[in-house]
C-alpha cells in the first residue's frame, strides 16, 4: 500500500512539472500542446493478434497499435522523457487489446521493471498504463537475474538472454493476462508466461499497447 502511495505521488509530481514547463506535441512537436488533435486521432486503436511461443503452450498476444509514427513517439515520451500524463492517451489502445483478449475478469500482471530503469524513471511503465485503463496491476513477477539489453539481438539471442530470468509468486490458481508496453519478438512475454505457469497460474493471454511492425500479421 505504501509503495502505491509513493508511486502515485511521484506520478502526480511528474504531471505537475509537465504543466510548468514549455510543452510541445509528443507526436509532431507542435508548440504549446501536449498532444495535438491530429496525433490524438493517430492513436485510435487498431488491435492485432499474434501468437507467441511459451513453455506449456503458445499464447495469443493482442496489441492495440503498431509501434511506428505517432504511437512510437508518444510511447517513447512516456518511457524516456517522463511525460506520464501521455499514458492516458495510450490507455484506449491497451483497453482495446484487453477487450479483444476477452478476459475481463483476469488478473493483470505487468512485466517487471528492472531496478536500473525504475531508478532512472521513478515509475513502472506497464503498471502506469494498466492503471490508466482503470484496472489494478498485480506485480507477481520479479527478476531472478540480470539480463543484457535486448536491443540489437535477433530472435534466438533474445530468447537465450531472457531464459529463466523471471520468477513468479502468489500466482497459484489465478487466471492471468500478462501486460507490457511493447512486444517485439515475444521472447520476454514468453519468459513471463513460463514463470507464471511454473508458479501455478493459468496464463490465458498477453496484451501490449503496441507491437513492432515486423511482428504484426498481414491480412487481418
Amino acid at each position: 500500500m505504501l509503495s502505491e502511495i509513493v508511486l502515485a505521488v511521484r506520478e502526480a509530481c511528474a504531471d505537475a512539472l509537465a504543466l510548468l514547463l514549455p510543452v510541445s506535441c509528443a507526436g509532431c512537436d507542435e508548440a504549446d500542446v501536449v498532444l495535438c488533435e491530429r496525433c490524438a486521432l493517430a492513436l485510435a486503436p487498431d488491435p492485432r493478434e499474434q501468437i507467441v511461443a511459451a513453455p506449456g503452450g503458445a499464447v495469443a498476444v493482442w496489441s492495440g497499435l503498431a509501434l511506428e509514427g505517432v504511437a512510437a513517439r508518444v510511447l517513447r515520451a512516456v518511457k524516456e522523457d517522463g511525460r506520464t500524463s501521455l499514458a492516458a492517451a495510450l490507455a484506449p489502445a491497451l483497453s482495446s487489446a484487453l477487450a479483444h483478449a476477452g478476459e475481463a475478469n483476469a488478473v493483470l500482471v505487468p512485466m517487471p521493471t528492472s531496478r536500473q530503469a525504475y531508478r532512472r524513471r521513478g515509475y513502472r511503465v506497464p503498471d502506469l498504463l494498466v492503471r490508466r485503463t482503470g484496472r489494478r496491476p498485480r506485480r507477481l513477477l520479479r527478476h531472478a537475474r540480470r539480463t543484457s539489453d535486448q536491443r540489437g539481438l535477433d530472435r534466438d539471442a533474445r530468447a537465450r538472454n531472457v531464459a529463466d530470468s523471471l520468477v513468479a509468486s502468489d500466482a497459484a490458481g489465478l487466471r492471468v493476462v500478462v501486460v507490457d508496453d511493447v512486444v517485439t519478438t515475444g521472447a520476454s512475454l514468453g519468459e513471463a508466461v513460463r514463470a507464471l505457469r511454473a508458479a501455478g497460474a493459468d496464463v490465458v493471454a498477453a496484451v501490449t499497447v503496441a507491437a513492432t511492425p515486423r511482428r504484426l500479421p498481414t491480412g487481418r
